[in-house]
């Protein structure tokens, strides 16, 4: 098993029910392991970043999708937490506002992208507009199934000025969401985090799988891929996404700027 192994190919059918989320093969000596090297890549992440600023080229979106449970907030507590908060915003996308309602779908997504020199993660993303949208009939198929090929025509746009995009599923099995909910309402300090609808959405899980299944196959493109992360083990999915964030930046060979030497400094 490879790094690699996880990226989704273009035009191959995503079927979900073929990727494991027990999975943890690259860490074959379990949690420990797995934790240790989280600390070195969380080191390479903030030297990364820091030359990302530095240089002021690139820009990095990383989107975090996955059913209710899958982690999101795990994952940028433990992966975006690497990188100085100065240079990194976290966009959470929830029911869109009247303001927004009034414009494109795109256009709350377009206006939180980053900027040259930062990060940002999308805690859900513009994806809710061909996943939530779908399952609960809010818009017709014949408006939602144009949206693939524009979020494609969005992406694409993004990345050929400058933008490095990583998408992540976060896979996790309908047993490990049924634990989760269950901790989350006898955890007094993640109760907060419950809701009576997480019950009703649960009762969704076949409707979403459908539709994250329609997602991944026709939003993997070259220049903007998924990713399905297993994510029952929460250890693994931050090693995981820590070393494909990693990876990714390394491949910018971005350099620091040379300083101006031109007058006196002192």
């Amino acid at each position: 098993m490879k790094i690699d192994d996880y990226r989704l190919v273009p035009g191959k059918r995503v079927r979900l029910d073929r990727f494991d989320p027990d999975d943890i093969a690259l860490v074959p000596g379990g949690k420990k392991d797995g934790e240790k090297g989280s600390r070195r890549i969380a080191a390479r992440l903030d030297k990364l970043q820091e030359r990302l600023y530095a240089e002021h080229r690139h820009k990095l979106l990383i989107v975090l999708q996955g059913m209710d449970t899958s982690g999101k907030d795990g994952t940028i507590s433990h992966v975006a937490g690497a990188f100085n908060p100065q240079g990194v915003r976290i966009k959470s996308f929830k029911k869109p506002t009247p303001d927004e309602l009034d414009r494109d779908y795109l256009w709350r997504a377009h206006a939180a992208v980053p900027a040259a020199g930062e990060v940002v993660v999308f805690n859900r993303s513009h994806y809710e507009d061909v996943l939530v949208v779908r399952v609960h009939n809010l818009v017709p198929r014949s408006v939602w199934r144009h949206r693939f090929r524009q979020i494609n025509d969005f992406e694409r746009m993004l990345t050929e000025t400058g933008t490095l995009i990583l998408k992540f599923f976060l896979h996790i099995s309908k047993d490990e969401q049924r634990v989760r909910l269950e901790e989350r309402i006898q955890d007094s300090d993640s109760r907060w985090k419950y809701q009576h609808g997480d019950l009703e959405e649960r009762k969704l899980w076949t409707e979403y799988t459908r539709a994250y299944e329609d997602a991944l196959t026709k939003t993997t493109t070259d220049w903007a891929p998924w990713h399905v992360v297993p994510a029952n083990a929460k250890w693994y999915r931050n090693y995981l996404i820590g070393s494909i964030v990693a990876d990714a930046m390394e491949r910018l060979r971005m350099r620091y700027p040379e300083p101006d030497l031109s007058a006196e400094v002192f």
